[in-house]
């Protein structure tokens, strides 16, 4: 059977600019202190949540390199509302919470940063309703150098599979997905710290998930599928 199989690079590369004015306006915004009402559901709810934290990563990954406490607070609000399910290993490590710890390192003296991250952490600021549903599956793992983690997955038919592994940034990650024969379904990485891999409404069955730390050395690496 055919699969529609498609890479999301464009939701990263090219949308941390646009992820960033976006961010920026909801920063500007008030902080609501009402709870928001339940979403309508979403049948695609968790690959759009990876979709949203990898563009976080990316947005992360930026306001570091630039040394820029409101950018890690974008990236923060971004995560503010994606719920994730830890399986096995480590804790999660690219959270809202993580962020907003990186966001008042950055921020230094700077009273009013320091006041407005103390403000997304209210306790009415916990996701009470996500647009998401129960949010992607989470595994994380360290992988030394050259090392390749791998696991199967049960594809649910006719939602969109996405996959994706956020590495820590020190090293090149390679995602690689293969059905039961072992040929490949879709292949990313290319020197990449967030691989994305999309099915688009595949058939039911299963399906290998593997990640390869092409970098020498070890590398934390935060695996999301829905």
């Amino acid at each position: 059977m055919r699969q529609a199989v498609s890479r999301t690079v464009g939701i990263r590369r090219a949308s941390v600019l646009s992820g960033l004015v976006l961010a920026f306006g909801l920063l500007a915004a008030p902080v609501a202190s009402q709870i928001r009402p339940e979403p309508a559901p979403d049948p695609d709810g968790e690959a759009h949540a990876i979709a949203r934290t990898v563009t976080a990563a990316e947005v992360a990954a930026w306001a570091r390199e630039n040394r820029d406490a409101e950018a890690m607070m974008v990236a923060a609000r971004m995560l503010s509302d994606v719920r994730m399910r830890p399986s096995n290993g480590d804790a999660p490590f690219l959270t809202s919470e993580a962020l907003l710890v990186e966001a008042e390192a950055l921020a230094g003296g700077d009273t009013e940063l320091q006041a407005r991250i103390s403000r997304l952490r209210s306790p009415n600021k916990g996701v009470r309703a996500s647009p998401f549903g129960q949010g992607p599956i989470v595994v994380v793992r360290r992988l030394r150098a050259r090392e390749t983690y791998g696991f199967a997955i049960e594809a649910r038919r006719n939602e969109v599979l996405r996959v994706a592994a956020i590495g820590d940034g020190d090293t090149r990650i390679d995602l690689i997905l293969r059905d039961r024969s072992g040929a490949v379904v879709c292949a990313g990485g290319a020197g990449d710290h967030y691989p994305v891999c999309t099915v688009a409404r595949p058939q039911s069955g299963t399906l290998r998930i593997e990640v390869v730390n092409r970098g020498e050395v070890w590398s934390r690496v935060q695996i999301m599928t829905n």
